[in-house]
């Protein structure tokens, strides 16, 4: 049977949704930000769009482009709220859905779509529950692969629909620029225009040899999907993770040993209450440094036993610091627990562990159900909290779910 992979791909979603909640903002160029002073552009609405305000700007080259430009504070509770109603509109029509990132899910739809009239009745069907629901609108792709269905969400937007078939699509990517093929970047597609290769049908036409001289074994991955072929597999159940990290830009560049300490708290208490709630612990943990110059790095050190215990954490991550000579002040501060296995919650035996579990559950217990950081270190008391904006990389369900304010 032939597989009809749909793609649903929400139109501006954050500005969207602000849009929709707050009709003052409705037809006006908006820009969704953080709520730190270093905060970027994350989303912005069509009609900022026009004036070429961009994903990525600060807030002072999105107002030079756009003087009327109005900044919105984003509500990531708000938006993931959203995202998991978006699921259960999906699950009329199929279980096989993965949720690729808050404002875009991939759904298996080759052995439901004859129940609802075909594929282009699924997507009609989506399009009207999420407008009538949320009064906000998606793009809808369908194809044979994830890559074409994709890649006809990315030709239909906005607020389109198209299914490019299987028998149709040699003629659909003949002409179309290789670069709008997902994963092909910027630096991809300058080497293949040096190559003379730009659009899908000259990549499919290219020789094998000429492109595995180029790019090694990633040559013929790139002649394949030029040919429309494309076999990523479907991420229906998140896997177990490899490594489960938290980082945070701060709101000002800081060299202070205490506060540095503090958000290295803060950090490993994220880090432990993740990895605690989804049974995991680790042996390896890594502290990664962004100066103010953007210059990154990360080390890295194994612990005796594994661990998910947030002052375990915090007390390697603070050796760590003490084994770098700090030259500039601190942009970013990231700490990950990785070489994961599942907890067997075995008791500890010695009386301090337990005593120290038993908080450690006590005080999960509580922020789970009142919020985060409800109950927490009284270190961390008197940092600034800023609304930060949610990682691309978060998801409605398994560890990648992280409650967000």
């Amino acid at each position: 049977m032939e597989k009809i992979i749909l793609v649903v791909d929400m139109d501006a979603f954050f500005a969207s949704v602000e849009q929709k909640t707050n009709p003052r903002l409705r037809g006006k160029p908006i820009a969704v930000i953080g709520s730190g002073g270093r905060t970027v552009v994350t989303t912005r609405s069509y009609e900022a769009r026009k004036y070429g305000v961009k994903t990525g700007m600060n807030i002072y080259e999105a107002k030079k482009l756009c003087p009327d430009l109005i900044f919105v504070i984003g509500d990531n509770e708000k938006y993931t709220y959203t995202c998991r109603e978006f699921c259960r509109i999906y699950n009329r029509f199929t279980p096989d859905i993965e949720v690729y990132s808050i404002d875009e899910a991939f759904l298996d739809i080759t052995a439901s779509q004859h129940l609802f009239g075909g594929p282009e009745a699924i997507g009609i069907s989506i399009k009207k529950s999420i407008r009538e629901q949320f009064g906000i609108n998606c793009t809808i792709g369908i194809g044979p692969n994830i890559l074409i269905a994709k890649l006809a969400s990315d030709l239909a937007k906005p607020d389109g629909l198209m299914w490019i078939k299987q028998d149709d699509m040699g003629t659909a990517l003949e002409n179309i620029p290789a670069s709008e093929l997902w994963g092909i970047g910027s630096q991809i597609e300058k080497k293949l225009a040096l190559l003379g290769i730009r659009t899908c049908g000259e990549l499919a036409r290219a020789p094998a040899s000429l492109l595995r001289s180029r790019f090694g074994i990633l040559g013929e991955i790139l002649k394949a999907m030029g040919q429309g072929i494309w076999d990523r597999p479907f991420i229906v159940k998140e896997e177990d993770p490899k490594s489960i990290g938290h980082s945070m830009t701060l709101p000002t560049d800081i060299s202070d040993r205490e506060k540095v300490e503090t958000y290295l708290l803060k950090l490993s208490e994220m880090v432990g209450k993740r990895a605690r709630k989804h049974e995991y612990i680790g042996k390896t943990i890594s502290l990664t440094i962004r100066y103010a110059d953007f210059e990154t790095f990360s080390k890295q050190a194994k612990i005796q036993d594994c661990t998910n215990d947030t002052h375990v954490i915090y007390e390697r991550a603070v050796k760590l610091l003490d084994s770098i000579r700090l030259k500039d002040r601190i942009r970013l501060l990231g700490i990950c627990l990785s070489d994961l296995v599942k907890d067997t919650n075995q008791i500890p035996l010695i009386e301090e562990e337990r005593r120290r579990r038993s908080i450690l559950q006590a005080m999960d217990l509580i922020n789970d159900r009142y919020g985060d950081f409800k109950l927490t270190w009284a270190s961390y008391i008197t940092q600034k909290r800023n609304a930060g904006v949610i990682s691309p990389s978060w998801r409605p369900s398994g560890v990648k779910s992280v409650r967000v304010k």
